[in-house]
């Protein structure tokens, strides 16, 4: 009867494990899932608004009053010209970071058809010219990443926060993580 009894713990403690093994691998690949899901909407996004990042924060007050600090810019970017009072986002070489302003001259060569823009923060005294790279003077169409076709304002705020304060984005993953992995469901 003793035998009976070890003999029946032990299958219950295998068995105990093999759930959790297998409820861990289910959690993990969840997580996994969520993650390459993120990732299939973003590339999704970015093909069908032609803009290498359909969405962006404003992280500074240079377009008050028009969007503020932690607004949610949302982007497209067709073959049409772009035009003076636009809204655009733009790379410069050398800087990590895009930045959203308007356009406020537009200069097209006529013998090559190349668009030259000239753009400057609505809050701003002075145009971009000295934020460009050194020499540049004007953006090529390759500079800009999109133009403004709509927004959320504030939402962004958490994008900044997490950016400002590093600390508190891996805390955040941190909790995300562990909160699926130990889910009962």
């Amino acid at each position: 009867c003793y035998f009976f009894s070890v003999k029946r713990r032990k299958e219950t403690l295998n068995s105990i494990k093999s759930i959790q093994i297998r409820q861990t691998l289910s959690q993990v690949i969840t997580l996994g899932l969520i993650v390459s899901s993120a990732l299939v909407i973003w590339k999704g996004l970015m093909c069908v608004t032609g803009s290498e990042s359909p969405v962006v924060v404003v992280l500074s007050e240079s377009m008050e009053p028009g969007f503020a600090r932690g607004d949610i810019l949302f982007l497209s970017m067709s073959k049409d010209p772009i035009r003076a009072g636009e809204i655009v986002v733009f790379n410069i070489d050398g800087r990590p970071i895009p930045i959203v302003h308007r356009v406020i001259k537009v200069h097209e060569r006529p013998d090559t058809g190349e668009v030259n823009v000239l753009t400057k923060g609505d809050n701003n005294k002075i145009d971009d010219r000295m934020l460009y790279a050194q020499g540049q003077k004007w953006l090529q169409r390759h500079h800009i990443m999109g133009r403004a076709v709509g927004f959320l304002p504030y939402v962004g705020w958490m994008t900044i926060i997490m950016t400002e304060k590093p600390i508190i984005k891996y805390i955040i993953m941190g909790a995300l993580g562990l909160l699926v992995i130990t889910s009962k469901d």
